[in-house]
């Protein structure tokens, strides 16, 4: 078990340390309510990384723990989206002077540290993409599993504008 999780963690440092190219993400579009970082997040695509091979249905819990700060809960299915759970456990931090668009989490009990960025959100914030700042990796995440087609097609043509061209779509359970 303790090897499994290494690994995982090893492979979520990969994913925030490594990859291809970009000339960076854009900056947020908007600021974002605190209400962002409470709740569960449905990942519904995102770029391809070594850290998430294999990952379907995956999820993010935020709980807020006050003054800016926050538990977050990220839960992958192994092989399918009703395989073993991975879950990994960290904190985050929301960047002050940033509209609540920025955040960092650590990792590794804290020796290593990575900021995300909201890039943009809907109006209701039922979905939202998150990058890291290089523009590595991006994410669409929603509030349900499984976004009304216009919504979703809404959210696609957002993440495609900002230059992400290359995405997957993993598996989420039947209603």
């Amino acid at each position: 078990m303790r090897n499994s999780v290494s690994t995982f963690l090893a492979g979520l440092l990969l994913v925030t340390c490594s990859g291809t190219a970009m000339a960076g993400a854009r900056p947020p579009a908007k600021p974002v309510s605190l209400a962002f970082y409470s709740g569960k997040w449905f990942e519904i695509s995102r770029t391809p990384n070594a850290g998430q091979r294999d990952c379907e249905a995956a999820t993010t819990q935020f709980t807020s723990t006050g003054d800016d700060a926050f538990k977050v809960v990220q839960v992958c299915r192994k092989g399918s989206a009703s395989g073993p759970a991975k879950i990994f456990t960290t904190r985050g931090t929301i960047l002050t002077g940033t509209g609540n668009a920025k955040f960092s989490m650590s990792f590794l009990g804290g020796l290593k540290k990575q900021e995300y960025w909201v890039l943009d959100r809907a109006d209701d914030q039922s979905w939202a993409i998150m990058a890291t700042p290089g523009g590595n990796y991006v994410w669409l995440l929603a509030r349900q599993a499984v976004m009304t087609p216009a919504a979703k097609a809404v959210a696609l043509a957002r993440v495609r504008s900002l230059g992400y061209a290359k995405l997957e779509f993993p598996a989420h359970p039947a209603k």
